[in-house]
């Protein structure tokens, strides 16, 4: 269990995605080196990383001018006008750390950013671009179009083992792997964006705070994207100036006019390297020349509690306040890890209460945790300064090994914003998610592990808990009507009744929850959670007509409503029957699914 404190740190502007003439693409092609750096001087640049495409030529050009003009001044040939470029390049070298990097096209040309320490040879980044079946008529070309290359995957992996940050550039425009009508599977994208080689994703929407913005799509909210990631915005530079169309939108942003800071404690790529290997996200923030950075806990308490995050005003032992804490790390790690803000409430509009001597308060929770929670967990605590008050953050990992307890009886897990006891069938999930991670390498779960996981227990799995000595009771065989191949896959939100039946006069459903794929047996409207309970609801008093259906083919939407400003969709699907998936969210709403998105001002709140 760690804590840390963030003295000495200080902001640092920096701009990992710009290209030089050594790009095939670039548009200023007579522009120089040296006009790159005074550009990025000029818009405050800190750090800046050489991009170009599948080269690493850009910075070695530039290198290579510096100790030409080095060469000729100690051979005393050097004429004033190169001495004085000799020492402009000196000065701004000084001023800005410039980064080797190159922007890789994998298959299906999605791009990704490598970056380098200036300590690392040329060579070996330029044998690693081989590696990734690139050829040297490429490389040696700049060239964005390359063929038959690496699959996305395998350059997070090259990337991250030769010692680099490794980003998905512009995740959500064009050759991104977020990029919205892309054609392919949602494992495929959830591997492409959760995988953990993979630290970081460019967005270009950075400005914009809507719920369906790529910073909000992936703050780990969303059950198939379980992992929070860190999203950062660069300039993607072609040319030295920003260029703008007729109506004066951008059409190509110039040299440090996008950037990004980052809190660290040095301007150095092992302090960079720290940072993006690490998990305190409100160490990274979109530079904005217009307005002041907002304060990241108020960015937190916009979105309120949800599933990665919770908010305490107080945490004494008196009224159970330290309990509560306590059960939320235990329910976060239990479900896709979170954190939770001490000395603060939820309502973004009122005062923080903060927390008096934080010091003795981090202690405090550090052996709470420590002797009510089994087995041993690892988080890191630490405070926050807002709005002129400390308060205290405690941030739980995606848990390995589930489940987790408070005194080896209460296990815990998140629904939504509400931290629940765990029912029996989610036990004995978390037990079988246990028993699969320990057949893998420490570290984050990779993203084949978040994929299957979170996936309905198979006859295999269960045979596999039987067999470790664990009592599997019916209620977990997969009892969901499986689907062929060749059809829609369900969506990845929302919940499905699979069975009822009625005893001693009692209503009893079986639950089908999309969002984490647990297959529930004997749910009760007493005992349904919110959604479960919206979803029996709807089946008893608004049963699915065929033919009120909007259909789309074999998939149709039967009602579209708000909650809590969230657009949320029942729909359904043509399978021996119909299939009815109740409350399901844009997120999970793949491939077919994706026709029936509606924006969230067509939709009143019920």
């Amino acid at each position: 269990m760690a804590s840390r404190s963030k003295k000495k740190m200080q902001w640092y502007r920096v701009d990992l995605h710009v290209h030089t003439p050594a790009s095939f693409d670039y548009v200023d092609k007579e522009a120089g080196y040296i006009d790159i750096l005074r550009k990025a001087e000029a818009q405050g640049v800190d750090i800046l990383a050489i991009t170009d495409h599948n080269t690493v030529n850009g910075y070695e050009n530039l290198q290579r001018e510096i100790e030409q003009f080095s060469y000729l001044e100690k051979l005393g040939r050097a004429t004033p006008e190169e001495l004085q470029l000799l020492a402009e390049y000196r000065r701004l070298m000084d001023k800005i750390l410039v980064l080797p990097a190159f922007e890789f096209t994998a298959t299906f040309g999605f791009h990704v950013l490598g970056i380098f320490s200036p300590q690392k040879p040329l060579r070996e980044i330029e044998h690693l671009l081989l590696s990734l079946n690139l050829s040297m008529d490429v490389i040696a070309k700049g060239n964005s179009e390359v063929g038959a290359s690496s699959d996305v995957l395998t350059a997070y992996r090259a990337i991250n083992e030769a010692g680099g940050i490794c980003i998905a550039a512009h995740v959500n425009a064009a050759h991104g792997v977020a990029m919205k009508g892309v054609n392919f599977g949602g494992q495929t994208r959830i591997a492409y964006t959760q995988d953990p080689h993979l630290h970081a994703l460019e967005a270009t929407d950075m400005s914009h705070r809507g719920r369906s913005s790529t910073q909000r799509f992936f703050d780990g909210t969303k059950p198939e994207y379980p992992r929070k990631m860190r999203v950062i915005q660069g300039s993607d530079a072609h040319t030295i100036h920003t260029a703008h169309d007729e109506r004066g939108r951008v059409i190509r942003w110039g040299v440090g006019e996008r950037t990004t800071e980052l809190l660290m404690p040095e301007r150095s790529f092992e302090a960079l390297l720290d940072l993006f290997q690490g998990n305190d996200l409100s160490r990274s923030r979109p530079y904005n020349p217009d307005h002041k950075p907002k304060d990241f806990v108020d960015l937190a308490r916009e979105e309120g509690a949800t599933v990665v995050q919770s908010f305490h005003p107080s945490m004494t032992r008196k009224n159970g306040h330290m309990l509560n804490i306590v059960a939320d790390v235990c329910a976060f790690a239990n479900t896709n890890g979170g954190t939770i803000y001490i000395g603060i409430s939820p309502q973004a509009g009122k005062n923080p209460e903060g927390v008096v001597r934080p010091a003795k308060a981090i202690k405090d929770i550090q052996e709470e945790i420590g002797s009510l929670i089994s087995p041993t967990l690892d988080v890191e605590i630490d405070t926050l300064d807002t709005r002129g008050k400390t308060i205290i953050r405690v941030q739980v990992p995606f848990g390995r090994e589930r489940p987790y307890a408070i005194e080896n009886t209460r296990i815990y897990v998140r629904d939504d914003a509400d931290t629940t006891l765990a029912i029996r069938d989610e036990i004995v999930e978390l037990v079988r998610q246990g028993m699969t991670f320990e057949k893998q390498p420490s570290g984050l779960p990779s993203a084949v592990d978040l994929v299957q996981t979170t996936s309905p227990v198979t006859a295999s799995a269960a045979v596999a808990v039987s067999n470790a000595g664990i009592s599997v009771p019916e209620a977990v065989a997969p009892v969901a009507p499986v689907i062929d191949d060749n059809k829609t896959k369900p969506p990845r939100a929302g919940v499905e009744i699979v069975k009822v039946e009625t005893r001693d006069s009692t209503r009893y459903y079986v639950m089908h929850d999309l969002r984490n794929g647990n297959i529930v047996k004997n749910v009760t409207q007493n005992s349904a959670r919110r959604l479960w309970l919206y979803a029996i609801k709807q089946k008893e008093t608004n049963p699915v007509r065929a033919d009120k259906v909007t259909w789309r083919g074999d998939v149709g939407l039967w009602r579209v409503y708000k909650k809590n400003d969230t657009v949320r969709y029942d729909l359904v699907q043509k399978d021996n029957g119909i299939r009815v998936y109740y409350g399901a969210t844009e997120s999970g709403m793949h491939g077919d699914w994706a026709q029936f998105l509606v924006g969230e001002d067509d939709v009143a709140d019920e």
